[in-house]
């Protein structure tokens, strides 16, 4: 989603930090170009004026001038100022000490609040928790049927009656069930309409009176950029929210609702869906979200990852091998599984510090998930010696595997080749020197595109 604006401010602040000194002309062009960025990102025109307002008056101010490196104090007075439009440090849900915490889904048609309900509910399933929702869309046809399938996808206990009961009471059944069980949380899924009226906020009103939800969390869409924000705007006007879960965030939309949002209902962002798949939600981190954009990387976010999808153990044998150079394209095979399970690779390698040109070069390659079907492919294509001792594979061997795999014998030599880069990188990482990880993969590219 935040590609555009992303190539655009690290255009510029790339520009900014190859500059000795820095002037106040200096950053006033920088700042235009920042603020036409952001517009162009479809980001409020009001927040905009603010932010480059800001971020101009820390850049000019605090001897950011005169410092030994003005440009990159430039860009972490942009990082601070981008984390904070977003919301600071973030926000977590509040839980009750006794009794389910209720969490309420309120939110349009069509903005994805009942399958933002399965993916919550299945995301605090694995954080341990007992959970369950309640089908309360009662106007929509087939919701009720729709969260029964996803509940029961993602594994939690789904508390429906049809749609001919009041959905307010609905929610009050839902909540004595929970309490029956002593679930840990309750999540509501409520009706949405076409547009905010005076009956879906009365309905609201009335099934928050009835369940008193400890957090009410507002879903919008933010493929409908400020139209994002107008809807948020509005909810806030009419009856009180805690907070925001924006879906549809790894869309082709330009980002702007997801910058603006905070800002003008003073909501923060909780969750964000990056994905159609149930487990495809985050917890949203302003932080790491503008060190993406601007091209830093977000590493904490794909140690997370990293440890959702390795067994402790297995993380322990892979160090071990990698500290004794014993690491085998059997244990490449297995890495690769594992970033399968994390997401897509441009979303995997966009988390790596350094990688905002190489993501571009990726693209242009298109150098995407198949290539890791085309690698696998080459890897099971070959005997048991072979993973063990890539340096056997020669001339007949190549040809057996390029056959086995359906693809050819340039490409195997290259598998090869990479995979003796891999190690080379490993033995400098035990030994404490770490290559430039962009550098490494602007290098696989080029060869790639000589294939």
């Amino acid at each position: 989603m935040f590609d555009q604006l992303s190539e655009r401010l690290q255009g510029t602040m790339s520009d900014l930090r190859s500059r000795g000194k820095l002037s106040e002309s200096d950053v006033d062009k920088a700042m235009r170009e920042i603020r036409l960025a952001l517009l162009e990102a479809d980001v409020n025109f009001k927040v905009t004026k603010q932010f480059v307002a800001a971020v101009r008056e820390k850049a000019i101010g605090e001897g950011v001038l005169e410092s030994l490196d003005p440009g990159q104090m430039v860009v972490k007075v942009v990082n601070e100022q981008l984390a904070e439009l977003m919301g600071g440090s973030g926000r977590e849900l509040i839980f009750a000490s006794k009794g389910p915490t209720v969490i309420l889904m309120a939110g349009l048609q069509g903005s994805g609040k009942t399958t933002a309900t399965a993916k919550l509910a299945l995301s605090l399933k694995n954080e341990g928790k007992g959970v369950g929702v309640a089908a309360c869309d009662t106007q929509r046809p087939a919701a009720v049927e729709q969260l029964e399938r996803l509940g029961g996808q993602a594994g939690v206990t789904v508390f429906s009656q049809g749609t001919e009961r009041s959905p307010v009471d609905i929610a009050e059944w839902a909540l004595g069930q929970a309490r029956a069980q002593e679930l840990d949380v309750l999540i509501v899924d409520t009706a949405g309409r076409l547009h905010v009226d005076a009956e879906l906020m009365d309905e609201l009103v009335q099934i928050k009176k009835r369940t008193r939800p400890h957090d009410v969390l507002l879903v919008v869409d933010a493929m409908t950029g400020q139209d994002a924000v107008n809807v948020a705007e509005q909810f806030a006007e009419a009856t009180e929210f805690d907070g925001v879960v924006m879906t549809k965030l790894d869309g082709d939309a330009r980002g702007g609702a997801a910058l603006s949002v905070k800002a003008v209902t003073g909501k923060p962002i909780l969750y964000a869906s990056t994905g159609e798949k149930l487990d495809q939600l985050e917890k949203f981190h302003p932080d790491r979200m503008a060190q993406r954009i601007l091209g830093m990387g977000d590493v904490l976010s794909l140690i997370e990852k990293a440890e959702k999808e390795m067994d402790a153990s297995e993380a322990e044998e892979l160090e071990r091998k990698m500290r004794q150079d014993q690491f085998t394209l059997d244990d490449f095979l297995k890495q690769l599984k594992q970033i399968r399970k994390m997401g897509p690779l441009s979303s995997v390698l966009g988390m790596m510090p350094g990688m905002g040109k190489a993501m571009k070069e990726l693209k242009n390659a298109n150098l995407d998930d198949r290539e890791l079907d085309r690698l696998e492919a080459i890897i099971l294509s070959m005997t048991a010696e072979e993973r063990a001792n890539p340096d056997v594979i020669r001339g007949s061997r190549r040809r057996r595997i390029a056959a086995g795999s359906g693809t050819n014998v340039q490409a195997v030599k290259q598998l090869t080749k990479q995979f003796d880069q891999m190690r080379k990188m490993m033995r400098a990482m035990a030994s404490g020197r770490m290559p430039n990880p962009e550098a490494m993969l602007q290098g696989q590219l080029t060869r790639g595109r000589r294939r």
